[in-house]
C-alpha cells in the first residue's frame, strides 16, 4: 500500500479508549442514538402526564379562572420536566459513553456550531413562550366586567374578615354584611355561576385574600382600592385564610366560601335584606348565617 493510501486510512479511523479503532463516524451515531433516547423519554413522559393529567399539587379549581391558572400551572411545569429529562438524559449519556478507559487522549475538537445555535435558541424560545402564556392569561385573570352581578366589599382588619354585599341596601332594604367573631370565621355566600366582582380594602394592616380552591389571592392593603373578580362553577364550602403575616392574631385569619346555585343565593339575599335590623356590632355566627345592619 502506499504512503497517500495508509495516510488516508488513517484519517478515517480514531482509536478508541480500548486501543481498538473504529469509523470516524461512530461517535457521530453514538450521540444521534442519544438524541433520539432523549426525545423518546420526553414524549414518554409528556403522554403520561397527559394521560393522567397531574395537578403539580395544585386544587382542582371551583371558578372559571381557576382551570386558566392551572392550565398554566401545568404547561409549565410540563415544559420544565421535559427540558430536565432531556438535560438529565444528555449528562447520563455523557457519563457513560465519554467516561475515561485508558489514557489515551481523546480526539479534540473546538465547537460544533449546530449544538451551540441550538442551545441557544432552545432557552429563548421557552422564554418566549411561557411569557406570551402568562400575559395573555394575566390579561383575561385581571379583566375587570362593566356590570358585574354581585359586589362584595373585602373587608380585612386585626384579626377578622367582614364581607358586605354592595348590591344590596337598596329600596329601604338592609346592607347585608358578615362579619367574623374571635373563633368563628365569617363565612361568604356567592352563587355559582354568576359574575362576582371582591373590592379589596384595609382599615389597619397589610392582609392577603386567599382561597386556595380559586388558585388566586391579592392583597388587602391600607389605603388602597385591590379588585378582581371571579365567576365560581363548582358549588360547595371552602376554607379562605390570609395569606400575609400581618400579625399577633394572623392564626385567627380563617373565613369561608360557600358557592351555592343561583336560587339559593337569591333567596339567601332576599331574607337578609328584610331581616330586622340589629344593632351595632355582629353577633356570633354560625355557618351559613350572617347578620344585616340599618347602615
Amino acid at each position: 500500500m502506499s504512503r497517500v493510501g495508509r495516510s488516508r486510512g488513517r484519517q478515517d479511523l480514531v482509536r478508541s479508549s480500548f486501543g481498538r479503532t473504529r469509523p470516524a463516524g461512530g461517535a457521530r451515531g453514538r450521540t444521534r442514538r442519544g438524541i433520539r433516547l432523549g426525545v423518546g423519554l420526553s414524549a414518554l413522559a409528556l403522554a403520561a402526564s397527559a394521560c393522567q393529567e397531574p395537578r403539580f399539587g395544585f386544587p382542582g379549581g371551583a371558578t372559571v379562572q381557576s382551570h386558566r391558572i392551572l392550565n398554566l400551572w401545568q404547561g409549565s411545569a410540563i415544559a420544565a420536566l421535559t427540558v430536565g429529562v432531556i438535560v438529565w438524559g444528555l449528562i447520563f449519556y455523557a457519563i457513560i459513553a465519554f467516561r475515561k478507559r485508558s489514557e489515551a487522549l481523546p480526539r479534540q475538537v473546538r465547537y460544533n456550531l449546530p449544538i451551540e445555535v441550538l442551545y441557544t435558541i432552545v432557552p429563548f424560545v421557552v422564554a418566549v413562550g411561557l411569557f406570551y402564556y402568562t400575559a395573555r392569561d394575566e390579561t383575561k385573570i385581571d379583566h375587570l366586567s362593566k356590570n358585574p352581578d354581585v359586589t362584595v366589599n373585602v373587608v380585612g382588619f386585626r384579626w377578622n374578615w367582614q364581607f358586605r354585599y354592595m348590591d344590596t341596601g337598596k329600596n329601604g332594604g338592609n346592607l347585608v354584611e358578615v362579619t367574623g367573631q374571635p373563633g368563628v370565621p365569617a363565612v361568604l355566600e356567592i352563587p355559582e355561576g354568576r359574575t362576582v366582582r371582591f373590592v379589596l380594602t384595609s382599615p389597619d394592616v397589610i392582609h392577603s385574600f386567599w382561597v386556595p380552591e380559586f388558585l388566586f389571592k391579592r392583597d388587602v392593603i391600607p389605603g388602597r382600592i385591590n379588585q378582581f373578580e371571579v365567576t365560581p362553577d363548582k358549588t360547595g364550602t371552602f376554607i379562605g385564610r390570609c395569606a400575609e403575616l400581618c400579625g399577633q392574631g394572623h392564626d385567627q385569619m380563617d373565613f369561608y366560601v360557600k358557592v351555592v346555585p343561583a336560587a339559593e343565593y337569591d333567596k339567601f339575599i332576599s331574607e337578609r335584606e328584610t331581616a330586622t335590623a340589629t344593632a351595632a356590632g355582629a353577633p356570633a355566627l354560625t355557618a351559613g348565617t350572617t347578620t344585616g345592619s340599618g347602615q
